[in-house]
């Protein structure tokens, strides 16, 4: 697979620096594709976190997201996709700052 990294160029909204999409290359899902990623600044503190696909619904008037891309036994599962997406958009900044 592969991660491609879509920049936010707008800058909105604010600390949003990149949407991800991974892209599949090999096996049953070669020639697909899974949006919904995206790579923020840390509110609180250095570094940046990935939000990952979701769907928002209602319940009695209060939102909720239901994640589509969940683990099916070890949650560190989700540590690995979270860690391919942030090296995929270090390596990006890396080319964009070798090309400026």
């Amino acid at each position: 697979m592969v991660v491609k990294i879509l920049p936010n160029d707008k800058g909105n909204p604010a600390g949003k620096l990149a949407d991800a999409e991974v892209h599949f290359t090999e096996g049953d899902l070669e020639g697909m594709r899974l949006v919904g990623f995206a790579i923020w600044e840390r509110k609180s503190g250095p570094g940046r976190s990935v939000t990952f696909p979701a769907r928002a619904y209602s319940v009695n008037g209060e939102r909720r997201n239901f994640a589509l891309l969940r683990p099916t036994g070890d949650a560190a599962a989700q540590d690995k996709v979270r860690d391919l997406v942030l090296q995929a958009f270090s390596e990006f900044e890396a080319q964009a700052a070798i090309a400026s």
